[in-house]
């Protein structure tokens, strides 16, 4: 198990937006960059992997006659 699979959502998405808050400043070493930027594409794909398997979750939430009902979420616009 790697070092992000241990993160929780958020803490994932909180060392993403610090890695766009670094890359964004401009004043980092090229090499820096393109390591900070793996990094950030792994941390986003961890992020979008734990929201996936939460949604297939919620599409088995039960109705109130013990039914199981699709549930989408929306995306926003």
């Amino acid at each position: 198990m790697s070092k992000n699979d241990e993160l929780s959502f958020e803490e994932a998405m909180k060392n993403l937006e610090d890695i766009v808050q670094k890359l964004e400043e401009g004043d980092v070493p090229l090499e820096k960059a393109i390591s900070y930027y793996q990094e950030g594409m792994n941390l986003s794909k961890m992020c979008s992997d734990k929201l996936s398997h939460v949604q297939d979750k919620m599409t088995q939430i039960m109705n109130e006659q013990g039914e199981f009902e699709s549930f989408e979420v929306q995306e926003e616009e």
